[in-house]
């Protein structure tokens, strides 16, 4: 077998706008062309010469820069060919106002696309000529394959992608979503495309992250495309996309709709196109070789000419509609555009004087007597109390059950209720976001809303609602650590969604991780400690007496979890607490469904981590070498060795040596001391974060929806539970990201609290007062933009071996110039950002190395050889792009992948590109970087949030010393400054919270005016009706749009629930009525039916009992009868014998009848 192919000589890197020329001195616009996927497509003329071309306009948007960067890359490098589109290179237009705009000239083909050919000819009742339409495909198939041997895969082939110029010639166009590969034998795993023309091996690789796919995906697509030539549109054209996706894997391969309409050998070769085994499907080489597309040869001149005239008879008979059917790319989140008054006590927009002191004052008179909640209208202020409340008994929970707010005090429980009834009564997924700084109480917040979202969903399965409670602890055992100042600080962002059935019963959950703090796990900062889960495993194993069995220290605990002042081990053994939260979580592995093998495997590599971190390095000094490492404590490495089951010196080879491949030959370097220690500690971070990935993949599995319930129409209500803002002492680039992730948070609050609230106000004419706003937008914009904005540069700089956290924070300072960022004087490793919470300097020491975060390939395969199933999982299944591990099909049990031979046994004689062959699954050798999942995560993060309706809880630290009843003046007012509190009380006074169309309001609410059999049109008028009919104020109607203020919705919806509880009160006695008409008439068939069944019985019996009477009458009278002629006989026979001279012959007087002695005179 040959070896691995030749890596691919480009290496991408974000376009440099600013060395882009200015194409305004070279190219001129003349007419539009059409419309892109991401930008208008216009003809322009060559300034100098007057050549035409046409060129592709796009705005340069962070959502697309990756797409763009694709095809600028492609075309840069990609050889020409008479079947590819030419490139004449990317022009960047500044502009103040738009931003810029990147330009790229392609050549003209201004013969339009196939797909309008062909369905300009069936508008005249024409079709393509078979000739033409195999002169159309080789020309396909010679431009797939030239791109083929280069390493790159299409991945959009269809009609609209391959133009024609107007002499009649081919071109394959549009390369943004197209694939590099290292080789052309080497695979892609990710799913893009337009969804009629994409394979079903490219469809699965959304669902399965360990499948792959080749080029030959592009002969599909190719097959569809045939099909579009002949019909005019592909197949499953009129369902939606996203239907389609799950169609085409299941149903069987397409054909032409016509197919006996058509030669056998366009069928044919429809047929081989369409393999739906892409391993048994032909190359573009072997179809060139069809006979369907080698009758081009020879007539490829003449069938030319004959599409170029037919391409001019079709632009004489004038345009034609374009049908233009949008790609999709899988992994990219999908982005959406767009009562009685309370008291006074209870709301804060009930103040008469809206000020700071105001404020203030209210929140302080309510936190003094334990009311840690207040309104502001439809958001909740929750104030850290820091002390135990007796107000979330199951008692509570009934109160805040289905009822109006007004009629119970604030409460946590309020808005959980709120997000309920919203999902149940729209059928809308709902979303509560929880914000505030670290210690301001949101993860008990979270703990409480899943807590009551569980009662008011009972489901019949009483372990489903058990199994959901035991999720928070135990993920925050594995997430949660011990800060400067907060006990029990998430060190990583959860996403919770409950899903429930359409009546509003749960029917599982599942959790989405984000940004694990990995690097708590080998060093803590001063005064705080390393995840909970190290101390209770330590210490339960403690009081157990089991330490030896997992070979740790009694004396003195690891060097992971030991900190400067010595007390873990006082602690652990004079106090029982962390003893018995190990206790609870055996107890919550157990009730969630974990198996006692895959706990102990657990356990076995959280040791295994604590034991990894004791190994220490010794340098190695020789004559020659002076850069080696060995291990001098041998027992700390056996015992790591021991507990993740692999072999002792396969670890310290992998530890303290390193394997490079040079021109094909495999070199083994050694590691000096401190790069020994980096790979221990890299080690020790991969191992948690993949066991806590895999943690939460289980508890998704374990937790998903039963199969015997219909999940299609379930419901979700999501709860955020993201670390807090977070300004230390000293500021890492976990705090950097933390702090990035909370004001993405504080944006998306500001936008549905206050933009898209004031725009709809100026887009439907409406008169309302403006509420000025702390717009974070440009902070945001600096931190995330591309190229030039703080992760982008980030990034960068990574890239390069020889840069330094002093050059990072050099080219900070060249880059960011704004309001934002600052850079102190005499502290070099230091910079400043103006966050909307307020001012935090960075610490840039050690930024790179952190966001490298480089796994050595030598250390992943030596973990491949575990006997550890579920370790041999942890490496062998992929990451995706938020850097966690991707859900595993199988169990621990049969997770296992097979290993290579020579992993074996013996020195792990690796082959390095064995290793690299699917980098992105195990390693990090294509350099994703910790920024770099760090973004992939908040998209991922805010594509779930924005598809439900949001409620916002904001959690506020009363005071620094977590005292219980302390009120700290500065500190809160601080707080409500920062999250815009005053601000959302005007609005929430004297805004529109709710503005729902027309269409939707009176589809929603026409029960309050109109009869259940009408069914009124979403006009102005019939929401005038309505709203009439409520008798509501301060309302307001837009051109399009009912404008309500946030207590008319409640209002509202328990109008409604009024009038469907008399509906269904009505229905119930009508069904009951019917119910009782149905069972007389029942019953009175049933009765006419006995009787009629009673009668022909009895009849039946008569009968039967008339015939035997009949019969025995008769068999009475035969016997009768015989009995008297037999006595006729011997009275004659004997008279006739005792006659004087008379002789009777027997045989005469036996054939004499009666007759013949006299004997009718008897009858």
């Amino acid at each position: 077998r040959k070896p691995l192919y030749g890596l691919f000589q480009y290496n991408s890197s974000m376009i440099g706008l600013e060395s882009l020329a200015d194409p305004s001195d070279t190219w001129e616009i003349i007419e539009t062309i059409g419309k892109g996927t991401y930008g208008k497509v216009y003809k322009v003329a060559n300034k100098k010469d007057g050549s035409l071309a046409a060129v592709k306009i796009l705005d340069p948007i962070s959502d697309v820069d990756e797409e763009i960067e694709a095809e600028y890359n492609i075309l840069q490098f990609l050889p020409n060919h008479p079947n590819v589109v030419r490139f004449y290179g990317m022009f960047y237009k500044a502009d103040q106002y738009v931003g810029g705009q990147l330009w790229l000239v392609l050549e003209l083909c201004n013969g339009g696309s196939v797909t309008e050919l062909v369905k300009g000819l069936l508008k005249c009742g024409q079709r393509l000529d078979e000739a033409i339409i195999s002169y159309i495909l080789y020309g396909a198939l010679l431009g797939l394959q030239h791109l083929h041997n280069n390493r790159i895969i299409h991945r959009d082939v269809k009609g609209n992608n391959i133009l024609l110029t107007t002499e009649g010639g081919v071109k394959l166009v549009d390369f943004g979503v197209s694939a590099q590969l290292t080789s052309t034998r080497l695979r892609r795993n990710t799913s893009v495309g337009t969804p009629f023309w994409m394979a079903p091996e490219v469809i699965a690789c959304e669902q399965q992250y360990d499948y792959s796919y080749d080029a030959r995906c592009d002969v599909w697509s190719l097959g569809i495309t045939a099909i579009e030539l002949g019909d005019g549109d592909p197949p499953l054209f009129d369902m939606h996309p996203v239907k389609t996706l799950f169609k085409i894997p299941r149903n069987p391969p397409p054909t032409l709709l016509h197919p006996e309409k058509w030669c056998r050998g366009f069928n044919h070769f429809i047929s081989q196109c369409l393999i739906k085994d892409f391993e048994k499907r032909p190359s573009v080489t072997h179809l060139l070789e069809h006979p369907f597309i080698k009758q081009v040869h020879g007539k490829d001149m003449s069938l030319q000419t004959q599409l170029a005239e037919l391409i001019q008879e079709q632009q004489q008979l004038g345009s034609i509609a374009k049908t233009r059917h949008e790609r999709i790319h899988t992994r990219r989140p999908y982005h959406v555009d767009g009562a009685d008054k309370y008291s006074v006590d209870d709301d804060l927009v009930n103040l008469e004087v809206l000020d700071e002191d105001t404020i203030i004052h209210q929140l302080q008179k309510r936190y003094a007597d334990l009311q840690i909640y207040t309104y502001v209208g439809d958001i909740l202020i929750a104030l850290n109390p820091f002390q135990n409340l007796s107000i979330y008994s199951p008692q509570f929970s009934k109160l805040y059950h289905g009822v109006k707010r007004s009629s119970n005090p604030p409460h946590i429980f309020a808005s959980a209720d709120a997000a309920y009834q919203s999902m149940v009564t729209f059928s809308k997924d709902q979303c509560i976001i929880i914000s505030g700084e670290s210690g301001a109480g949101k993860t008990e917040s979270a703990h409480l809303i899943v807590q009551h979202l569980t009662f008011l969903g009972k489901a019949n399965n009483r372990a489903l609602r058990e199994k959901i409670l035991q999720v928070n602890p135990l993920v925050e055992a594995f997430g949660n650590a011990c800060t400067a100042i907060n006990d029990n600080s998430s060190r990583f962002g959860k996403y919770l969604e409950m899903m429930f059935t359409p009546t509003g019963a749960v029917m599982g959950a599942k959790i989405s991780e984000y940004l694990l703090e990995k690097s708590r796990v080998i060093k803590q900062a001063v005064g705080e400690k390393n995840f909970h889960i190290f101390y209770y495993i330590y210490a339960g194993l403690y009081h157990q007496k089991k330490l030896s069995e997992y070979r740790l220290p009694d004396k003195k605990p690891p060097r992971y979890i030991d900190n400067e002042t010595g007390r873990v081990m006082h602690d652990i053994v004079t106090k029982d607490s962390y003893g018995r939260q190990f206790e609870a979580i055996q107890h919550c592995f157990r009730i969630i469904g974990f198996t006692d093998e895959e706990v102990y495997s657990v356990y076995r590599i959280l040791t295994g981590i604590l034991n990894t971190g004791n190994i220490e390095f010794a340098a190695i000094s020789s004559q020659h070498q002076t850069d080696k490492s060995e291990v001098p404590n041998p027992e700390a490495l056996d015992n790591a060795a021991a507990l993740l089951s692999i072999g002792s010196e396969e670890l310290q080879e992998a530890l303290t040596s390193h394997c490079v491949v040079t021109r094909g030959e495999t070199i083994i370097r050694t590691n000096t001391v401190d790069k020994a220690a980096d790979v221990r500690d890299a080690m020790s971070k991969a191992l948690y974060g993949r066991l806590f990935s895999w943690i939460v993949n289980r508890i998704n599995t374990l937790l998903q929806p039963d199969k015997n319930i219909n999940a299609e129409n379930g419901m979700n209500v999501g709860i955020l539970d993201i670390f807090g803002f977070e300004n230390f002492a000293r500021n890492s680039f976990e705090q950097l990201c933390i702090n990035i992730a909370n004001e993405q948070i504080q944006f998306y609050f500001n936008q549905h609290i206050f933009a898209l609230e004031q725009m709809e106000y100026q887009s439907e004419g409406i008169d309302a007062t403006t509420v000025e706003y702390e717009d974070n937008r440009p902070l945001l914009d600096m931190f995330l933009q591309k190229p030039m904005g703080l992760l982008s540069l980030l990034d960068e700089e990574s890239r390069f071996p020889q840069a330094t956290d002093l050059t990072l924070v050099d080219k900070f300072e060249d880059n960011l110039r704004c309001k934002y960022f600052w850079r102190p004087k005499g502290v070099e490793l230091s910079f400043g950002i103006q966050h909307y919470a307020g001012k935090v300097l960075y610490d840039a020491c050690t930024f790179l190395e952190k966001n490298r975060d480089t796994l050595p390939a030598d250390v992943v395969v030596v973990l491949r050889t575990s006997e550890n199933k579920l370790l041999q999982q942890l490496f062998s299944s992929p990451l995706t792009k938020t850097g966690n591990l991707a859900q595993a099909r199988a169990r621990v049990t049969a997770a296992s992948r097979s290993l290579p031979p020579q992993l074996s046994a013996g020195r792990i004689k690796v082959d390095t590109m064995e290793v690299m062959r699917h980098p992105e699954e195990t390693t990090n050798m294509k350099r994703q970087t910790m920024a770099s999942y760090f973004r992939y995560s908040l998209m991922d993060l805010l594509s779930k949030m924005v598809v439900g309706q949001p409620h916002f809880i904001r959690c506020i630290k009363p005071n620094d010393d977590r005292e219980a009843l302390t009120f700290s003046h500065e500190r809160v007012l601080l707080q409500l400054r920062y999250t815009g509190i005053l601000e959302t009380v005007k609005i929430r006074q004297k805004g529109y919270s709710h503005r729902i169309l027309f269409e939707e309001f009176v589809k929603r609410y026409y029960y309050l005016a109109f009869k259940a059999h009408e069914t009124p049109l979403g006009s102005r008028e019939n929401c005038l009706a309505i709203l009439e009919k409520s008798k509501l104020d301060n309302w307001i109607l837009g051109r399009t749009k009912v404008f309500l203020k946030y207590y008319h919705i409640e209002q509202l919806n328990l109008f409604l629930r009024e009038v469907i509880g008399r509906v269904v009160v009505m229905q119930a006695y009508i069904k009951g009525w019917l119910g009782a008409r149905r069972y007389r008439k029942v019953k009175e068939k049933r009765e006419s039916s006995a009787v009629t069944i009673q009668s022909a019985w009895r009849g039946y019996e008569a009968r039967r009992k008339y015939k035997e009477i009949r019969n025995r009458r008769t068999d009475a009278a035969i016997h009768i009868q015989a009995a008297f002629r037999g006595y006729i006989v011997r009275k004659n026979y004997t008279r006739l014998k005792n006659s004087p001279g008379c002789v009777a012959d027997p045989q005469l007087m036996s054939s004499c009848s009666t007759s013949d002695f006299g004997c009718e005179e008897h009858w």
